[in-house]
This record gives structure tokens, sequence and C-alpha cells, in this order.
């Protein structure tokens, strides 16, 4: 226990515990342990030190944080005024395995509407023997499991991709003891991370082959690194609100800058991608907002799995198959190996050609499995899931407003047609009309009006969850078409640039609902326009600034503003107690 921290005092029955436990300061963590425990010291760790709970339990071990810490007493009160120094008792506790007087107050605590949490333990061993025989047989139990050996095993994500997996964790688990071992946090890590990318970024834009090599074995440390700051949070339990955010946001940092310095080389070399990197980087944001459109509108929908989801489950049970498909969806390994690689020994022009190519298939691949599963499960969606898919919207006043006093859709399929014709109308104008034209800002204004429509009613349909991908697609589009269709210096750097904070505000709205405290304030979506106002403000800009070098410094001052609102309001809610302490644990992005 003094290993992990705590500061061990010895209590002989629930009374004294409970005035121990008074005088330890509000702000600390307790934990009570009872004394025959037997265990390995990692189940310890992982039943009272993991800081993303307020209440946590073990066999014979229990833990309260700050906030959990009044249950805790009113827990012990409880005991204390029913049985003395004994232990609860009664119908609620008669089927409790863990009949200890920490496993007890867990049961009290839950009962009373503090969720504890119960890790998965795993081959650990977490007992509490009552006579001679059954501590022989814990004390075998835990001299047959090395428990150094698990906790680097679970430090590694259970779900990952092939390349990750063998090539990547076998190594980087090595890596994240080590930095552990000498107190490095995984922030640092993740910083490292970041700045090796950075300087990846920095060796490609070069233009040289020599900067190219460099710049592939750069990125592929920087995915080591990146690999290692969240199995070092598992292996030392240090899981942080800071580190949630920089995990959140510099993965797709660090690729888009890399993306810029492959752009910048090319350039270098007299040869201008700006566009093949900025389609590049929408097309990778339109297919994380596929995925986390679907995720969130199936997070607690009721229904019976689909026939295209059983199916799937039967692949999963074929070794060969998990991981083709993990492959074909070119999670984040594959994709930065990929990128390394052909830097190395191509040019800049063909990695963007190939991770077109790559994210076009997986992108397809994916959606043609998600409408499936749509259109086969009668699912029920929540209120929950409805509000999710109208905060990935991000709709801005001319949209709610439309939403609020124009027509309202009916159909269960109205809101996804709507919202595909207003995208499919925007980008044809974009594409069709003379740069500049009149006729582009009456395409924006109309498709202004008809997301607004498509947002008017609660999204609760089969397909709904199109919705805020399509407008994130038309959104992204329109901006790189307008500016590659410019003609004017620097318009798709800058461009590249709007993209780029804009797709931050979408990430940062996404690990903001997935960690349960709900979408960024109405005041920053607003601020910024909403998707269908930044469409129009472009259009305009197009229009104003035909064929003239003002349009890249209007794009640029645009990106700018929308970058510092974002990042203030994104920092100020990261850095503050309202926080989700979370990593992100589910699929390879």
């Amino acid at each position: 226990m003094r290993s992990l921290g705590f500061d061990v005092q010895v209590a002989a029955d629930v009374t004294e515990a409970a005035r121990l436990l008074s005088a330890v300061p509000a702000d600390r963590r307790v934990a009570l342990v009872d004394p025959r425990f037997v265990g390995h010291v990692h189940a310890l760790r992982l039943g009272l030190t993991d800081p993303r709970f307020p209440a946590a339990t073990v066999p014979g071990a229990l833990t309260a944080q700050p906030e959990a810490r009044p249950a805790l007493v009113r827990a012990l009160d409880t005991t204390a005024e029913a049985v003395g120094a004994g232990l609860p008792t009664g119908p609620s506790t008669a089927a409790v395995a863990d009949r200890t007087v920490p496993g007890r107050l867990a049961v009290t605590m839950d009962a009373e509407g503090t969720a504890v949490q119960r890790p998965e333990l795993g081959s650990l061993v977490a007992a509490v023997p009552t006579d001679a025989p059954a501590r022989a047989e814990a004390e075998s139990a835990l001299a047959s499991v090395d428990d150094e050996a698990v906790r680097l095993r679970s430090a590694v994500k259970a779900h990952d991709g092939f390349f990750t997996t063998f090539f990547i964790s076998p190594y980087s688990r090595y890596i994240a003891r080590w930095c552990a071992r000498r107190g490095l946090t995984p922030n640092q890590v993740t910083t490292a991370s970041l700045l090796t990318a950075l300087i990846a970024a920095g060796s490609a834009a070069t233009g040289t082959r020599g900067g190219y090599v460099a710049a592939g074995l750069l990125l592929l440390f920087s995915f080591v690194l990146d690999c290692t700051d969240g199995q070092l949070a598992r292996y030392s339990l240090q899981y942080s609100t800071m580190g949630a955010w920089l995990d959140a946001t510099f993965d797709r940092a660090k690729e888009y800058a890399y993306y810029a310095g492959l752009a910048l080389g090319a350039a270098r070399g007299g040869d201008d991608v700006w566009a093949l990197a900025l389609g590049a980087m929408v097309l990778q944001a339109c297919r994380h907002v596929i995925d986390f459109s679907f995720n969130e509108a199936n997070h607690d929908a009721v229904a019976n799995s689909s026939p295209t989801a059983a199916l799937s489950d039967r692949l999963d049970s074929v070794g060969w198959t998990v991981w083709a498909r993990r492959m074909i969806v070119l999670p984040i390994g594959e994709r930065w190996a990929m990128i390394a690689v052909l830097t190395a020994v191509t040019t800049p022009r063909i990695v963007f050609y190939a991770l077109l190519v790559g994210c076009a298939f997986a992108a397809c691949y994916t959606t043609a499995g998600r409408l499936l599963r749509s259109l086969t499960r009668k699912a029920e969606r929540t209120d929950r899931a409805a509000q999710a898919l109208a905060d990935l919207a991000d709709s801005g006043p001319v949209a709610e407003a439309v939403a609020a006093f124009g027509p309202r859709l009916g159909g269960s399929w109205s809101a996804p047609i709507t919202a595909l014709l207003a995208g499919a109308l925007m980008i044809a104008s974009a594409l069709s009309q003379p740069f500049g034209s009149w006729h582009t800002i009456l395409a924006a204004v109309v498709y202004a009006m008809l997301s607004g429509m498509a947002v008017s009613r609660p999204l609760k349909g089969a397909l709904d969850w199109l919705v805020p991908p399509i407008f994130r697609a038309a959104e992204y589009c329109t901006v790189l078409i307008l500016a590659a269709r410019s003609d004017v210096p620097g318009a798709l750097p800058a461009a590249f640039g709007l993209v780029s904070a804009v797709a931050y505000h979408h990430y940062d709205t996404v690990y903001r609902i997935r960690g349960g405290t709900g979408a960024p304030p109405r005041w920053l979506v607003r601020t910024i326009g909403g998707h269908e106002g930044r469409t129009l403000v472009v259009a305009v800009l197009a229009a104003v600034f035909t064929q003239h070098p003002a349009f890249t410094v209007a794009l640029t001052a645009l990106a700018v503003a929308v970058a510092l609102v974002v990042l203030v309001e994104s920092i100020r809610f990261w850095v503050s107690s309202g926080a989700p302490a979370v990593h992100d644990e589910g699929e390879p992005a």
C-alpha cells in the first residue's frame, strides 16, 4: 500500500476506521483494505489508484476519491449504527461474494446511488482467505501469476490495428515501462510524439531525398511514441483531463502538419500538391465523422442485432478475417506506415495519391457496412442519440432560425435526403459556376436553408446519422474547390489552414460528447457561424475578391479567427475540472 502512495493506518473495527478517515483532509483519496488481503500489487493498483472513477473496489479493498468520500462516510455510519463494530447484514448483502467490510461497504454505496467501479482482474489474485487452507490456495495462485507480465499485457489497447499490434506494441510496452520507472508522464510522451512529428514535417518540407527519408523514419518514431503514451497511461494508471485533450487532438495535428510539410517539400521541387494535401485531409476528416456519427447514433439504441451485424460477428470468429478487416479500414498505424515508407522512396504526389485511394476505399467499405446495418436493423433512437447528432451537425444561426421557424419535413428519410440535396447543390455550384459567381452565393443561401430544414426535427431516423458527415463534406469540399479554382497564389494553403481549424472544432465536439460532458457551448458554434455560415462566408469572399490576392488574405484571416476562438474555448474546457479524464480505447483512428 505504501508503494502505491498510501499512508497506512490500522483500525481495529468499523468505528475506528470511520474516526481515522474523518481525520484525513477532504481533498485526499482514501482506501480501506482488509488486513487478511492476499493478492497482487497490480490488483490493488487497478482497484485503488485509477483516477477515472470516484469509487472502486476489488475483493477486500475499497477506495473513494474526494467526491465519493461523503458516500463512504454515510456507509460507515450506517454500518456502525446497525451493527456497531461488526459488518452490515440483511437481505441486500445475502448474495454478495465479497463479505469483507470493504466489500459490504461497496454494496451499501452502490445501493445509495454512488457507483463503485469493479475492474476486471483476469488472472490477477485478490482475495481475503478466512482459514489456513484458503490462504494457502490464494498464496499458491499468487505465486503462479507474474503480475508484471499481466500489467505489461494490459498496457496494450485491446483492439488495435495489425501494424500496431505486431510491429509496435511488442516493444513499445517496454518503452512505456521504462518511462514509468523514470517518472515520465503520458503527457510528456504525447508532447514528445508531437514534437517528433513536427520535426518530421520540417524534414519533409526540405524537398530533398535525404529529408524525405528522415521524415519517414521520424514519422514512424512519432507513432511509436504515440502508442507509448497510451500504454504508459494504462501501465501506470495516469489518466488525466489534460491527457485526454492532448491524446484526442495531437494525432490530427501531427497528421495535418505532416501533410503540409509534404506539400511544402513538393513545392520546392516545382510540384504543387496543396489540392491533394487538402483533399486527403478532407477525406480523412469525413471518414472520422462518419465513424463518430454512426457510433453516437447507435450508442444506446434499443433493437435486435441486424443480419449484417450478425455476419460481422461471425467473421470476427475467424482469426485472419479480423486482421484483414482491420487493415482494410486503414487505421492510423497502417496509414502512417504507408505514408512513412512512400515518403522515403517516392514523391509527395504519390504519397497523396495512395492516401486518397486507400482512404476512399476504406470509407466506401465502412460506410456500406453501416448503411446495411442501419437499413436492416429496426433501431429506436434515443433522445440522447438525437441530441448528439444535432450537436455533430454543427448548425449555426441561419440553420437554427430555419429549423425553428421554417417548414418541418416529414418522413423517416427526409433529413438525410434533404442534407444530401443541399450538399450536392453546394458542391455542384462551386464546381460548375465561374469562380466568384454570385450564383455560388445563391447556392450557399439555399444550402443554409435546406440544412436548417434537415435538422428541423429530432434526428431519430435509421439513416439520420448521415446528416453530420454530409454537412462536413459539403463545407470542406466547398472550401477546397473554391480555393483550387481561384488561381490565387497561396489560396490553397490558406484553405488548408481554415479546414484544419474547423476540423479541430469538430473533433473537439466529438471528444466532449464521448466524455459525457456534451457539445461545446452554443455561443461558440454561433460565433464561428456553424457549417452553413462559414460556407456562405467563403462563397461571399470568393465573389468579392475574384482573381485578387486579397482572397488569400481573407481566407487566412478567417482561419486565424476560427482557430483562436475554438482553441481558447477548447483549452479552457479541457483544463477545467469539468473535463472527462478519459482516453480513447475504441476502434483505431
